[in-house]
Order: structure tokens, then sequence, then C-alpha cells
């Protein structure tokens, strides 16, 4: 491989704002995908998917070797994101379950949920290297390299109307999508940078706290706090975790909640109680991202409730790590159910990559 730009290289990044920023002509607005950042790197029938650590990619995502050799110029380095869509938004569990060491298993998911490149910047085309250009013009070489494109590689929308933004942010997130990215249209493609602006969705919950995880500092700090919401058949599922607490709170945390500390057989979440594949935090339950962490946790009655900050669910989980807001005593915990959170409209992603309004 032979290109102007030679990976590995890091993403250009963005830092988070509290409302899309507004400046006429000067910024250009995108959908904020949520996926995988990946860095394509093709010349000629060599393809490299490089992440956003700078770990290739390429053996878990076959099919979107096949569409790149397909679709996208035949030397080139572009900046996207990997993403499986479905008729009702993006899946990201389905991405997640991609990273797998089994090549069988790899390419099975792929015929069954096979992946798209969203793509929103260019670093290099033929012999041309144009991280140093200004991103107004790499995005009109982009969109004349992506004429062959529109199967599994899509070009993401972008405006300069903040206006239409606005609607995106508000609209886009029944596919998925996490918000919006401001772009200055002048700005040189910077990897590692944060020179973008990133506006995501902020909602609260209240939720009831159901047990939680030792700091790896000691045994008399809290790591993290297990959330749940009641369901409509008053079962309290796992919704996600809180883990955000300077050192000196862990420590008082885990001294707060001792009295409210109970066994499995009295818990809601009692492994012996539940069938294998149940949504709930199972001891020794395992990821293939903290291989080699411990799980397990220690549970608590269900008698505390916390509001917290969250940006977007996933099925019926916390898309992200949720933030502490405050502690909630005036509330009962069987009236923490999912009915409190907003469900937005769905998108496909066909209507967005399409340019939608």
């Amino acid at each position: 491989m032979q290109l102007p730009v030679m990976p590995p290289v890091s993403p250009m990044l963005s830092k988070s704002v509290a409302a899309i920023p507004v400046d006429p002509g000067a910024l250009s607005y995108e959908p904020k995908w949520d996926g995988f950042r990946s860095i394509c790197f093709r010349d000629g029938d060599e393809v490299e998917l490089g992440s956003r650590n700078e770990r290739p990619m390429t053996r878990y995502f076959p099919e979107l070797v096949a569409a790149i050799k397909a679709e996208l110029p035949t030397r080139c380095v572009i900046d996207g994101e990997i993403v499986i869509a479905t008729d009702t938004g993006l899946d990201f569990e389905a991405l997640q379950q991609r990273i797998h060491p089994a090549d069988s298993r790899v390419r099975k998911l792929a015929e069954q949920t096979p992946a798209s490149f969203i793509v929103f910047d260019l670093l290099a085309l033929g012999d041309d290297d144009y991280t140093g250009r200004p991103f107004a013009q790499r995005r009109d070489a982009l969109i004349s390299a992506l004429q062959g494109a529109g199967q599994s590689v899509h070009l993401t929308p972008a405006t300069t109307d903040p206006d239409t933004a606005g609607r995106w942010f508000a609209e886009f997130e029944g596919a998925g999508l996490d918000g919006v990215i401001a772009k200055p249209q002048t700005i040189t493609y910077q990897p590692d940078k944060r020179v973008m602006f990133k506006v995501k969705h902020q909602r609260t919950a209240d939720c009831v706290v159901a047990g939680y995880r030792l700091h790896k500092s000691g045994p008399d700090a809290i790591g993290s706090l297990l959330l749940g919401l009641y369901s409509d058949d008053g079962t309290l599922a796992s919704v996600g975790v809180i883990g955000a607490f300077p050192m000196a709170k862990r420590h008082s945390l885990f001294s707060e909640l001792q009295h409210l500390v109970t066994s499995f057989d009295d818990h809601p979440w009692n492994w012996a109680a539940h069938l294998d594949g149940e949504r709930t935090p199972r001891k020794n339950e395992g990821s293939r991202w903290s291989v080699g962490k411990d799980l397990s946790f220690v549970p608590l009655r269900p008698e505390l409730v916390v509001e917290v900050r969250y940006d977007h669910m996933e099925g019926s989980r916390f898309r992200h790590t949720a933030q502490f807001n405050r502690w909630r005593p005036d509330r009962d915990p069987r009236s923490c159910t999912y009915a409190q959170l907003e469900q937005p409209t769905a998108f496909r992603l066909a209507d967005i990559v399409a340019g939608l309004g």
C-alpha cells in the first residue's frame, strides 16, 4: 500500500458544546453517527479499516471490504463511521457482535447483519494529500469521489443552515443518531485534535439503585452503581450504570450504602431465578470490551432512587454510561418505570443519507 496518507491515522475529534453553534456560512452541520469510527485506506485491491484507537478492523467487516472496492475510488483515504442499520434505526449491539475472534462467526454475521460505511471526510485521493486543505474543499472533492457509491457506502448529509441542523438533531435520534456535529468550513484535517463541535442529547431519568461494583483501588470504594427501571410487568430491568465519582465520594458512598446490602436470595436479580440470556447484569457476565474484568456486583435492596443524565436509549438500556445528577429521596422506587422516558420517532438510514429536508 502506497498512499499520500498512510495508516495508522488518528481521526479528527470534536468537543462537546451545550447548543448547536450558529455562525452563518462558517459552519457545516452533519448528523452525529453512532457506530465504529473508522478511517478507510484503499490502494487498489488493498483495503484497511482503522479504528479510532488506530487498530485494524478490516477482518471484522469482509462485506465492507468488498463494498469499498466496488464503490470507492481506486486510491483514497476516507474518514467515516461503520454502522449496522435496521428498519427501526441503527443497531449498536449487532455492531459489537462483529468483533469476534472466529472468522466463521464474523462471516455469518456479515451475511445476516451487513454493515454500511457512512463517510464524512476526505484525507487523500489518488496521489493528492487533502489533509492540509480546508474542509469545504474536502467536502466538495468527497462528493465527486462518491459518484459510484450508494449501496453500502453512503455520504453523510450536510447543511450550512442551523435551522436544518436543529431539525436533524430533534428528528434523527429515532434512527439511533447521537446528535449533530458542526465543522468550521476552513479547518484542515487535524488528527487527534478536538477542532469540531458536537451537540448530544441530554435527558434525565429517575432510576433505582440495585447494586454496586467495587472500585479497583480497594474493597471500601464504589466503582459504579447499577441502575434499574421497572417494566410494565413489574420486573426490575437493568438499564446501565453510573460511575464518575471523586475518590472521596467513592469511599463515603461505600459506607452510606452498607445498610442496603442484601443477599441474592432477596434480590430481583437473583441469578438462579433467571433464565440464560435475560438482560440483567448476571454474575461473571463477560464482555468483549472488558476481557478479564470481574463484572459481579454487590446486591442492594432496591430502595434508593437517583436522578441521572443520559443521552439516549439502545433498546431497553442506556446507550452510554449515565451521569449522576442528584438523589431523589422523595421518589417511590416503584414509580421509576420506562414510562418516564421519551420515545423518539423512528427513522430509517435511507431517509437520512438521502439528505432529508
